[in-house]
């Protein structure tokens, strides 16, 4: 599909890959952008970047009710990235298991939540749907484990919905980017790629019709190791 022109609402807007993803769909031409965040205050410095085309939504991708509401409000749309996330530290043994449990909430099951509630929308206009999932839904890093469950079951989400979709006229697209410069990946020590060039390879790829999008060189680099030797980088991750 093509960006310009098109009406697109991106999840967790407020900061990191989504509020970059805001500024590219608009320096791309995108028509209207529903940006969404959980408190709608988190969102008026996003606001400020185009007052006209950006529209705030209050939207926990847990809560079917924000979601039926926000369906109600977003009835033009054509292009949803689902990118809303939360990150938990510490080993499987090391945290708490409400901990697990609140990963999975947000980012399989809000993933499948918001994916639901806008498919009678996207099928209408033959729209698109772009996961932001990681390289750690391709092998693991032990400090983050919850997350890496969440995000390897939010791919296994995004190729069941690929091929339940197709039929309807609605492509899906799934994102593994590596370390971004964003707070959610302050905390490791190691080259991250700036949001916006990242944001802007995400819209490159849908735009080319990419199903899987690598958005940076980290990601790029690891992909072509996995598809040569996943065992090599599941054992390289592991050593992290």
């Amino acid at each position: 599909m093509q960006i310009k022109d098109s009406v697109a609402l991106v999840t967790g807007a407020n900061r990191g890959i989504g509020r970059a993803l805001v500024e590219a769909l608009l320096e791309k031409g995108a028509s209207r952008i529903y940006a969404a965040a959980r408190d709608l205050a988190s969102l008026e410095p996003v606001l400020r970047l185009d007052a006209k085309r950006i529209r705030a939504l209050k939207l926990d991708v847990t809560s079917a009710e924000d979601v039926r509401a926000a369906a109600a409000l977003a009835k033009d749309l054509t292009l949803l990235i689902n990118n809303a996330a939360v990150l938990a530290t510490g080993g499987l043994t090391d945290i708490p298991v409400d901990a697990v449990r609140g990963n999975m909430e947000t980012n399989f099951f809000g993933l499948l939540n918001v994916t639901n509630g806008f498919v009678p929308i996207l099928e209408q206009r033959n729209g698109s749907i772009v996961n932001i999932l990681t390289l750690l839904s391709l092998a693991s890093m032990p400090g983050v484990a919850a997350y890496n469950a969440s995000k390897a079951a939010g791919w296994s989400l995004t190729q069941s919905f690929r091929a339940d979709l197709a039929k309807r006229g609605i492509r899906v697209h799934g994102v593994f980017p590596g370390l971004v410069d964003t707070d959610m990946a302050r905390p490791f020590e190691a080259p991250k790629s700036p949001a916006i060039n990242v944001a802007r390879a995400i819209l490159a790829g849908v735009e080319a019709d990419d199903e899987d999008i690598y958005p940076d060189p980290m990601s790029e680099q690891v992909y072509a190791a996995w598809r040569e030797d996943h065992k090599a980088v599941e054992r390289q991750f592991a050593g992290m």
